[in-house]
């Protein structure tokens, strides 16, 4: 163990650590930028397609701007400011939140209804190709172990 300028001890990385770190990031990224690009083709971003599917997942496709910014894991600044560009392309409506006077709903429109359907069987297809078909069933059941361990906020 070292310290730092302040003179803090410092915990570096075991060279295996380090290793095993910038694979992962390697990895995420590569995942992401395959994935993004084939959303990309069908004039999807990879946040846009997250609100779509998202919200789909609400049976009457609407949520509070609150609500959909923590389960995305986003500020409710960021995803306000990608809504307006959603609403734009009316793939997303916004509606007073009868139950937070200075809230919003969130809501999917026809158009964002019909965006998603033709989207996802593409979408799926690609995280096939570049993320679950890469794996064997063992090596995905333990990927999604340690995703869903390190994804638990404790």
């Amino acid at each position: 163990m070292s310290t730092n300028e302040g003179g803090a001890p410092v915990d570096w990385l075991a060279p295996d650590q380090e290793r095993d770190w910038r694979a992962y990031l390697r990895m995420v990224t590569a995942v992401q930028v395959r994935t993004a690009r084939d959303l990309a083709v069908l004039g999807l971003s990879e946040p846009d397609y997250e609100v779509l599917s998202t919200l789909s997942e609400r049976p009457d496709g609407t949520s509070t701007l609150r609500a959909q910014a923590a389960k995305m894991g986003w500020s409710r600044s960021r995803l306000s400011r990608h809504a307006s560009r959603m609403e734009a392309r009316a793939l997303i409506s916004r509606a007073p939140d009868p139950a937070d006077g200075r809230g919003c709903l969130l809501v999917l429109t026809p158009t964002g209804w019909d965006t998603l359907r033709e989207a996802a069987p593409s979408h799926a297809a690609s995280v096939r190709r570049h993320f679950v078909d890469r794996l064997t069933p063992d090596e995905l059941a333990a990927l999604g172990r340690i995703a869903r361990k390190l994804a638990d906020d404790r």
